[in-house]
């Protein structure tokens, strides 16, 4: 039995451990190798084959093939076992493992000598089910992607050219050491801003949200880069919350996601405008090179350069011409004004032609209007006689020279009815050769004919 307690001598946080009486052969110290080698021996002849079934975690295959990993309680019990499969046991598989995959195992017991860990060495595996951290990982992407986070149609492209570059990450992480390293070698032109968090824990999802909300709030920086290193699917679960994903598609800026390794997959990688396989590859993609760019300088600084070359020549080309085409300038003044002589004297025969067919037509036009004068005046003397003619036909002096009078009253009106006068009025009597005062007697009409 074993107990322990603390001493008001001892260190703070320092324990004493108390043992009953033992025997002296037994308490002959071990050697560290001795004992760990014993207790192997032990616990293969306690457990021999073992057959244990849990949730992978940290998967990882070395470049010798063999493969290493940890398993774990599927409820989320606090409890792990180091488990190592040796390349000709993992020839024998036939399925990729993964992080969350549920798997039975059948191996045997034993200790890790270099590190004094209680580890079991697989010799057979095989799938059973998905893990419920990678059931719910399922359930989140296919309930998100139902919203439109993870639609290509939202992505928008990284900036050509950033001036200033933030990193959401935590500031003590080697992502973020990856980050700057590749950034100094491959872009010093870009500045970079730090947007401090933590990446992992119960409180990670709501700094990461934070982190990114102040970000876009404060606009200062061309594009932003989310990083962490790698881990397992519990390490990199802050990157799975809802809250993250949804701060990541509201985000106003360009968000690169370098999460983990190339093998990881979170739902901010599917939210995010450009994933990317590592904190490296996310600062590559999102400054361009700058010897990348001077290069693109230079070639456009020659195709420039070839260009007004070649734009002088022509230009040069075309002025000799001009000056062949120019020849002796006293010839050409010359040539230009007999050119002018003889346009002037073309000039002066056509005014003169133009005035003698005016003055031509001009007379013509008044000898049209002499003519026509002539016969409107000859035409309106006839009209006249012809009008003088039944003017004397409508004279009545004329008609009194044919024996008729005419009456007319005391005042000068003539009297053209007889039913006008009346017995005893005074009228005076009209003839072509004198006139007579008269005196009405009587009024007598006449009855018209039938």
């Amino acid at each position: 039995m074993v107990r322990l307690w603390s001493s008001n001598a001892a260190p703070t946080g320092a324990y004493r451990v108390t043992e009953p009486a033992m025997p002296l052969a037994a308490r002959v110290p071990w050697g560290v190798a001795a004992l760990l080698l014993a207790t192997g021996d032990a616990l293969a002849a306690r457990f021999g084959s073992v057959a244990v079934r849990g949730e992978i975690s940290g998967w990882t295959r070395a470049s010798s093939g063999h493969c290493y990993f940890s398993l774990k309680d599927a409820d989320g019990a606090q409890a792990l076992l180091r488990c190592a499969m040796f390349r000709r046991a993992a020839a024998l598989l036939d399925f990729a493992p993964a992080d969350g995959q549920q798997v039975e195992l059948r191996g045997r017991l034993g200790v890790y000598e270099s590190r004094g860990e209680l580890q079991l060495i697989v010799e057979a595996l095989q799938r059973v089910g998905v893990g419920s951290l990678y059931e719910e990982f399922l359930r989140r992407r296919n309930r998100l992607a139902a919203e439109g986070l993870f639609d290509a149609a939202r992505k928008r492209p990284l900036p050509a050219f950033p001036r200033l570059l933030g990193v959401v990450t935590s500031p003590g992480a080697a992502a973020l050491r990856d980050v700057l390293t590749a950034l100094q070698r491959r872009a010093p032109q870009v500045g970079v801003v730090i947007y401090p968090t933590l990446v992992q824990g119960a409180e990670a999802p709501a700094q990461i949200e934070a982190a990114l909300r102040l970000a876009g709030q404060r606009g200062e920086v061309d594009a932003l880069l989310l990083v962490r290193g790698g881990g397992s699917l519990e390490d990199l679960w802050s990157f799975n919350d809802e809250r993250v994903v949804r701060a990541i598609a509201a985000c106003p800026l360009p968000v690169v996601c370098g999460v983990g390794h190339e093998t990881d997959l979170t739902l901010a990688d599917l939210a995010a405008d450009l994933r990317a396989a590592t904190p490296t590859a996310a600062a590559e993609l999102a400054a361009p090179a700058l010897a990348e760019l001077l290069a693109q300088l230079q070639a456009r600084q020659a195709a420039l350069q070839v260009a007004a070359e070649r734009m002088l020549q022509a230009r040069a080309q075309r002025l000799d011409t001009l000056a062949l085409r120019l020849g002796q300038p006293a010839r050409s003044l010359a040539g230009q004004g007999q050119r002018l002589i003889d346009t002037a004297a073309r000039l002066s025969r056509a005014l003169r032609q133009q005035q003698q067919a005016e003055l031509e037509a001009c007379r013509a036009l008044a000898q049209r209007l002499g003519r026509g004068a002539a016969r409107q005046l000859e035409s309106q003397a006839h009209g006249l006689e012809a009008a003088a003619l039944r003017l004397q036909a409508h004279d009545p002096h004329r008609v009194l020279q044919r024996g008729y009078a005419w009456i007319e009253a005391a005042d000068g009106r003539p009297v053209v009815s007889a039913l006008a006068l009346r017995p005893g009025q005074a009228v005076r009597a009209v003839w072509a050769d004198g006139h007579a005062q008269a005196q009405v007697l009587s009024v007598q009409a006449l009855t018209p004919s039938l």
